[in-house]
């Protein structure tokens, strides 16, 4: 067992950043083998715009769950690289629309087929073990818990009782 291993639930953060990172290099290892310009940082944004025409950096935020200068950075930068453009909303001045560009439609084009591919292995690999195929509905659960559950307050009162559960 290595060190990971042996300290369970206080390295979980770091084990989970650690595979993480690991998936996310080796996802971007298959862009650049296909010599696709692509990132896997870019997926939330290109995957919810392949199913919208347009979406605001408000909504792309909420359904990424990612703060909304996360979410507009994320689009600054794809409209630097112009894959992406904004326009101002017809009914609301003060809302940005985001939508492909042509650039970025053809670069969808080129990874969807990546995207699939990456579904099939992965596929394959759960089926190798049944272990594999409980990690997304764990990690669900986890997301899930961790929503209700106060870890820092839970600890908190693990640290300083209140003085009558001390007797």
């Amino acid at each position: 067992m290595n060190l990971y291993q042996s300290l369970g639930y206080l390295v979980l953060g770091s084990r989970l950043r650690r595979m993480s990172e690991t998936f996310l290099a080796e996802i971007n290892r298959i862009y650049q083998n296909e010599g696709i310009e692509f990132d896997a940082s870019w997926f939330p944004v290109f995957y919810l715009l392949s199913k919208n025409d347009s979406l605001s950096i408000k909504e792309l935020s909420e359904q990424t769950e990612v703060s909304h200068p996360a979410a507009s950075q994320l689009i600054t930068n794809l409209k630097n690289r112009k894959l992406v453009e904004t326009t101002v909303c017809a009914d609301d001045g003060r809302r940005q629309l985001v939508q492909f560009t042509d650039k970025g439609r053809e670069l969808l084009k080129q990874i969807l087929p990546v995207w699939d591919a990456i579904s099939a292995s992965m596929n394959e690999l759960e089926a190798t073990d049944v272990k594999i195929a409980e990690i997304l509905p764990a990690i669900s659960a986890l997301e899930d818990s961790f929503r209700m559950y106060n870890l820092s307050g839970k600890v908190g009162e693990k640290l300083n009782p209140i003085p009558n559960e001390k007797l």
